[in-house]
Formats: C-alpha cells, structure tokens, sequence
C-alpha cells in the first residue's frame, strides 16, 4: 500500500503535520515529508524527507497539505489541513475560503469553518468536506510528556502571560507593546512567556529575547503549543494564534484586532495593557460565556484526535464513501501549470 505524503512550505506547518506522523506510523501506513519554500530543510522525527522527483516516485495514497496549494501531477487523493483558522485577516474571497480547485477533500476544524465550505462543495462540486478537527490542536488536549509543566515551573506560582505576534506589520502588537511588557516583566508580579511569529523582523526577535530572564522565558516555534497549555492567559494581536489558545476556554487579551469580538478583551492604547491583564485573570462570567460560545463553534474537538480523523476522512474519500466528484475547474488547470513553472516540471502527471 502507498503511503502518506505530508507537504509545507512553511516552517509553521510542521506542528500541525507532526501530531499527524504519530497517528500515521500506529495505523501502520509509510509516511514521507516535502518541505518546500520556506520549509526547505526542515525535519519531523521518524519521517523521511525527500523532493520532487521523489515524491512522484512514491505515488503517494494521499498527499496532506498544510498549504494553500499541492502540486496536482502528483498521484493520491490532494487533502486540505490549513495553516490556521479563519482570523478575517482577508475578505473570505481571498482569505480562508477561498477554493482554488487542487484539493480533493477539505479537513475542516469546527462548525464555523464546516459550514461555509459545505455551501461552497455543493456549488462547486469537485471537493469533499468533511469535518475532523485540526491535528495541530492534539497536543493540547494530551500528555505532553511534562514540556508545558517544564515552562510553567519557573513561574512558581505566578500567572503566567503568553505573548504571541502576527508578522503582518499593520496589525502587529509586538512593536506598540514592548515597552508595557517589558515594564510588567521588571515588576516580577507575573510569569511571561514569549515568542514572535517567525516572519516578524530580526530586530524585533532580538529585542524580545533580550527580556528572558527571572521573569520571562523566549519561546521557540516548536515549544509554542506547549507554551499554550502552560499559559494562563494570552497578549496577541490579529494572529490565529488567539483561537488556537481560546479552544483551551483561556482568556485573550487583543491589541487592535482587525475584527475584535465578544470572547475578546481588545483594548487600543498600550498604557492599558496592564489592566487588561487584570480583567483576564479573573474573567467575568459573561466573558467565560463567550469564550466557551466561540471557543466550540472553531474547535469543539477536546479529545486530541484530530489526527486519527483526518486519517480516516482521508481513507473514506479513497474508497469512495464521501461522494463522486465533478471534474475540476479550468482555474484548476491554469493554476497547475503555474504550479509547473514554479518547480520546473513539464513530465507526466502520476495518478
């Protein structure tokens, strides 16, 4: 039986296809890696990495893509992950929803991303949707093997802050609230733990790291899921990251939310941060109602099982029980040629 292929081109796809490599390797089936991009060069334990013309080789079962595009000339079924949630960064037509006709069957997370992508299935036609949660989220919601007790341990005792940024200049907090955050951490009151998406400016990743010490620990990217579980509460800004830390039912305080909502603390000025703070640590009963509400409308999934749901979507769209789907769209088509050019192969398709 062929195996699994996993494809990113970014390096903040690998948490969300290694919970994936764990479920893989159980059910007995093989499973290879092509990082390409941004993803060159990157590594998940026990998988192979490989290339192009070794991943037409395999002729893969399935391909699981945590990017917005997989090349169609190679075989299995193309599957879509995402790369987080639907944080209104973009009008749906260019953001989240958009359907670009390469993928076979969308995984989505929750019933708010469910939804909006049946309607599209029964116009379109040519995809399957079904509904599995996100493996990135497993971790969360098992033992960890005692990362996120590790992180929490220097705080000893004190509530412990997350800060997390977008790298998208406009809508990043990182810049307007270091200061305020570097205040609070002198004040030794509370525990912080920081990290920056890794896209955001050398410079700023050098001004954060400067603040770990007694009161504060940097946070590399594959320590950020461990990091959630071990925070009380999260600073952010427009990043996906917010909904990933509310699926815990956590509290998140937001700096200029693109789209702020109820299940937020969003606040503008960046002298208000401590008092925010404040509030969400000791949330008010209309807050954590809100937070649940939202909360469980992305992510109701609290079993960390996402993975073994994507796997067996996956096998069901193979063997046929998810529907017969329409041929693919021309855009389809003129984008797989892009896809042709981009990665300099003009050979044959693999089915």
């Amino acid at each position: 039986m062929a195996g699994y292929l996993l494809f990113a081109t970014e390096r903040y796809a690998l948490p969300i296809l290694a919970p994936l490599v764990r479920t893989l390797h159980a059910d007995g089936h093989e499973v290879a890696a092509w990082f390409h991009g941004g993803a060159a060069g990157a590594t998940l334990e026990g998988v192979a990495s490989i290339g192009l013309e070794q991943a037409l080789a395999m002729r893969p079962r399935a391909v699981l893509s945590a990017a917005n595009w997989v090349p169609p000339f190679i075989a299995g079924a193309k599957v879509q992950l995402f790369h987080g949630f639907n944080v209104q960064k973009r009008e749906d037509a260019r953001g989240h929803f958009r359907v670009r006709g390469l993928f076979d069957l969308y995984c989505t997370q929750g019933p708010a991303t469910t939804r909006p992508f049946q309607e599209l299935a029964a116009r379109e036609g040519h995809f399957a949707v079904k509904e599995t949660g996100w493996p990135k989220l497993d971790p969360l919601f098992r033992d960890d093997g005692g990362e996120s007790a590790a992180l929490r341990a220097p705080a000893g005792g004190r509530p412990v802050v997350l800060f997390g940024s977008t790298f998208t200049e406009r809508l990043s907090a990182a810049p307007h609230l270091y200061e305020g955050i570097a205040a609070d951490i002198a004040r030794g009151e509370r525990y912080w733990l920081l990290t920056l998406h890794p896209k955001c400016a050398p410079e700023l990743f050098g001004r954060y790291r400067a603040l770990a010490g007694g009161n504060a620990c940097f946070i590399e990217p594959e320590q950020v899921m461990a990091a959630q579980r071990a925070a009380d509460v999260l600073v952010s800004d427009t990043s996906s990251i917010v909904s990933e830390f509310i699926v815990q039912h956590k509290p998140v305080v937001t700096f200029r939310n693109r789209v702020p909502q109820p299940h937020m603390l969003d606040f503008y000025d960046p002298q208000q941060l401590p008092d925010m703070l404040a509030r969400a640590l000791a949330p008010e009963p209309a807050l954590v109602a809100e937070i649940v509400r939202y909360a469980d409308s992305i992510h109701p999934y609290r079993d960390g099982r996402s993975s073994g749901r994507v796997i067996a979507a996956t096998e069901d769209f193979i063997a046929g029980r998810l529907g017969t789907l329409k041929r693919k769209p021309l855009g389809a088509t003129w984008r797989g040629l892009q896809i042709r050019r981009d990665l300099g192969y003009w050979g044959p398709s693999r089915r």
